[in-house]
């Protein structure tokens, strides 16, 4: 059974870079005698189709990416070039949790699920573990602590970020090609218009999240 420390305190941003994500987390983790530090950190949990994804990374610390930051500030074609640049220089792990189990558990538990088998899957099996957050995976094999808002604040957990965002959207230009009808390329799953319009015409694909509305019946 996994064991964890208490997620961050209001305090704790009080002192965070305005310039990004930075080493404070893993460094204080060190300072604790913890050796091999992972972050993780999914993609995907709002849309109606698709899968969730997460990535677990263990960053170099002398060979960090230029420009690693959250991914939700860097354009499409950043994140594409610093995630080749995480995959050859970090140890990185990679999961995705289907629609259907998603749909037979809830989207926190696949959530945590991808996490936790992102971090099982790691070449080197990490002492502690950095998840972008408020929730720590159930059944880890090493200590984890919660970061809120990881991803703006510990380079491990942005590098996470990005790889987990570039391989689902990845995979959802893949859907788009299987299921041309519904934009899947463009969108990613998430409920625009144009994927509410043709859901409304089409119904539903078997990538589609029957437990979301406006999917669910009743």
């Amino acid at each position: 059974m996994s064991r964890r420390i208490p997620s961050d305190s209001p305090d704790l941003f009080a002192n965070a870079s305005p310039d990004g994500p930075s080493f404070r987390f893993e460094e204080a983790a060190r300072l604790d005698g913890f050796r091999i530090i992972a972050g993780t950190d999914e993609a995907g949990r709002g849309p109606l189709a698709g899968p969730v994804v997460a990535s677990a990374v263990i960053l170099d610390p002398a060979n960090v990416p230029e420009g690693l930051n959250d991914s939700k500030q860097l354009s499409a074609e950043k994140r594409a070039q610093i995630y080749d640049g995480i995959l050859a220089t970090a140890d990185v792990a990679v999961v995705s949790v289907s629609a259907a189990t998603i749909d037979r558990t809830d989207i926190r538990k696949a959530s945590l699920l991808a996490m936790r088998r992102a971090v099982e899957s790691l070449t080197r099996r990490p002492d502690f573990l950095l998840v972008d957050g408020r929730d720590v995976p159930p059944g880890l094999p090493c200590m984890g602590r919660a970061v809120i808002k990881g991803d703006a604040l510990s380079l491990s957990i942005a590098a996470a970020s990005i790889v987990a965002k570039v391989t689902r959207d990845r995979m959802m230009e893949e859907a788009g090609r299987l299921y041309p009808r519904y934009g899947f390329e463009r969108h990613a799953g998430y409920a625009t218009a144009e994927h509410r319009k043709a859901i409304e015409k089409f119904g539903p694909c078997p990538i589609h999240r029957m437990s979301f509305r406006p999917l669910r019946q009743g």
